[in-house]
């Protein structure tokens, strides 16, 4: 059981599945990076639950929460110390109600709500829908007095519904906790350490015994330390397994892994206690950042670290000074023979960055600078720049800096030629995303981004791909808000996040529903500026878009707002695609009837309709194409019939403006 495998970002080591869903192949990085770069992402997705499932030691106190949460319309709140592992108990929970849905019917819902903020779309949940809602990062009282007032209106829904929740509650704010929440928390202990390390161990196909595991520092790592270092110890294990650098039993690669944990940032403070000039200290971290990058490639980002700082060159040729080889050996650093540089110890540049982040805060602003320029090098491979991005990210988000992330993802993103994204920019936003405590944060931007003024092509692309590849596995609603607001913006960037839109909403009927109301609302509340939103509704209802079977209800609103305005050419390719979908299957035939009432009998937009079904069916003397286009001018005489009739009885009204025209 540990928090970092709960699917946030806390230490990437831990490789996770992507989910299920439509695939869209981009030029650059694909989604797999964090699987391929070993970080694990925020999606609560179906595969990352069962990856995790596989790892979980159940806590005390497990089972009594289970059996609390198997009634339908049931909220458990959990109390637990931090670092045992409490978010991975609640996914785990919501996880073991059962599966998500087949194929044929409505997906179960599976999501986390913001712990802060205000929501963008309402809840809306259906029965057997699952919420996580995760207030361990609050700190405040004020906030976690806020986030209980949401809380007893979700709550209040959840139950309505049918559906389930678990809350995760902040620690050290128990004197602030609502006493009518009391009779629904279940307090969780912290697993076995021991056990979740075996686990993961297993897991990794490590083979050992148990007498194995009894080197003298273990047990006091298992007893004390949080379950996401568990989880890192045990991937450290296998990192020096798979190295081949540190022998060829369990025992050593044990060994390894223990002094990574719990000696190396000592070993960093000591070696920097000797190593104080400039250069030096420049060509350790440049190293530490480019870990495993071609040897030239490093020096040329020294020296790039080194002007960006203002360091002075030393006033003699390079001849005279210290050569590179020398000046590597001295600090410990290892050239493989292709030429490629590590440290000697295991995990020696993770604790090398964690410390210059941690004790040079002056220079932050500078080492921002230097990536921007860096992680585009000649020599650097795709794989290369998402790992410094994810090395620059990690030590940004740590130190609370998640506006440099961000930073680089706009520059990065402005600068990009073409009709590709920079996956650069995609790989540091998506793990700003899916990191535990600035993940809010991130969405927010995203949002501020779509809705503000003019911003870059090279942008919008970014934020699609990451609306794409991760928010709609984490947050499905607020990708549908941001990829609406990139949109229905102009140019050939918007299209693509108009198609990524709609396939969005294509593949599940409550987005397809929400996205409906939300766009159908936009046509309302903003007349002057609704023609990108009426285009993007009548793409949305085409034949081929609506989920299969046709939401009837759904359409009809979508119609009804679509035959409200002026006859355009968006109603040709609208009506025509039905008329082409019943003509290729019968069971549509609704769709006919549904259109013709969607007009309110307004005599004008029934004219607009027979006429595109005379088009539609031309001089073809195909039978199926006959047989429509008659029974559709039938409903629409129909219709015609029964609103000359009713304005009979109610005398001459007032006439439409178009009607007017």
């Amino acid at each position: 059981m540990t928090e970092q495998d709960r699917v946030t970002v806390n230490d990437p080591r831990g490789p996770v599945n992507n989910g299920e869903g439509h695939q869209y192949v981009f030029y650059g990085v694909g989604a797999d990076w964090m699987i391929r770069k070993r970080v694990e992402s925020l999606r609560i997705a179906r595969e990352d639950r069962m990856r995790l499932a596989d790892r979980f030691v159940p806590p005390r106190g497990f089972r009594l929460a289970a059996e609390r949460l198997e009634k339908p319309g049931s909220v458990v709140l959990l109390a637990a110390p931090p670092g045992s592992g409490r978010r991975a108990a609640a996914i785990m929970l919501l996880h073991g109600l059962g599966e998500d849905g087949g194929p044929d019917e409505e997906a179960v819902r599976f999501e986390e709500f913001p712990a802060t903020g205000k929501d963008e779309s309402p809840l809306a949940p259906g029965k057997g829908d699952r919420f996580l809602l995760d207030l361990s990062g609050l700190v405040d009282e004020e906030a976690y007095a806020k986030a209980q007032r949401r809380l007893a209106v979700r709550r209040s829904q959840v139950q309505e519904a049918g559906a389930h929740m678990v809350v995760v509650l902040p620690s050290g704010l128990g004197h602030s906790h609502s006493p009518d929440l009391e009779p629904h928390t279940v307090a969780l202990g912290r697993p076995r350490g021991l056990a979740v390390v075996t686990r993961y161990l297993r897991m990794d196909r490590m083979s050992f015994r148990p007498a194995d595991l009894g080197h003298p520092d273990l047990q006091r790592l298992c007893d004390r330390s949080p379950m996401r270092e568990l989880a890192r110890l045990a991937g450290l294990v296998g990192a020096a397994r798979d190295s081949g650098r540190f022998g060829a039993d369990f025992a050593g690669w044990l060994d390894q892994a223990v002094h990574a944990v719990t000696d190396r940032a000592n070993e960093v403070g000591q070696q920097m206690a000797t190593v104080t000039t400039a250069p030096e200290r420049a060509l350790l971290l440049a190293t530490a950042v480019f870990e495993e990058t071609h040897s030239d490639t490093v020096y040329e980002a020294w020296h790039g670290l080194m002007r960006t700082v203002k360091h002075e060159e030393e006033p003699t040729t390079e001849l005279a000074r210290t050569g590179f080889g020398e000046r590597l050996a001295a600090l410990e650093i290892e050239r493989d023979p292709d030429g490629r540089l590590r440290f000697e110890r295991l995990a020696y540049a993770d604790a090398v960055r964690t410390y210059f982040w941690a004790n040079f805060p002056g220079v932050r602003d500078d080492l921002r600078d230097w990536i921007a320029h860096t992680a585009g090098l000649r020599g650097l491979t795709t794989d290369d720049r998402v790992n410094i991005v994810v090395r620059f990210g990690e030590q940004s988000l740590a130190v609370g800096r998640p506006d440099h992330l961000f930073d680089l993802v706009v520059r990065w993103a402005d600068r990009a030629t073409g009709a590709s994204h920079d996956p650069r920019a995609v790989a540091a936003l998506e793990l700003g995303l899916s990191h535990e405590r600035f993940g809010g944060w991130f969405r927010k931007r995203m949002y501020d981004c779509a809705r503000s003024g003019p911003v870059s092509d090279g942008l919008v692309r970014v934020l699609t791909v990451a609306c794409l590849q991760s928010l709609c596995a984490t947050h499905p609603d607020q990708a549908m808000v941001r990829l609406h607001y990139l949109a229905v913006r102009k140019g050939e960037a918007a299209r693509g996040a108009r198609e990524a839109l709609l396939d969005l909403a294509g593949r599940d009927r409550r987005l397809y529903r929400l996205l409906i109301d939300r766009v159908r609302d936009r046509t309302r509340r903003e007349p002057s500026g609704a023609e990108p939103h009426l285009q993007l509704l009548t793409e949305l209802l085409r034949s081929a878009r609506a989920p299969d079977p046709p939401p009837w209800p759904d359409l009809f609103l979508g119609w009804e707002t679509v035959f409200s305005q002026p006859p355009t050419e968006l109603w040709n390719p609208l009506v025509s695609s039905w008329l082409n979908a019943v003509a290729g299957d019968s069971t549509r035939e609704m769709a006919l009837s549904v259109m013709v009432r969607a007009t309110h009998g307004r005599t004008t937009a029934l004219h607009r309709l027979y006429t595109i079904a005379c088009d539609w069916a031309g001089n073809s003397r195909h039978p199926s194409r006959a047989a429509v286009a008659a029974l559709f001018w039938q409903y629409i005489d129909d219709a015609q019939y029964a609103s000359t009739e009713s304005t009979e009885r109610a005398g001459a009204g007032p006439r439409t403006t178009e009607e007017a025209r």
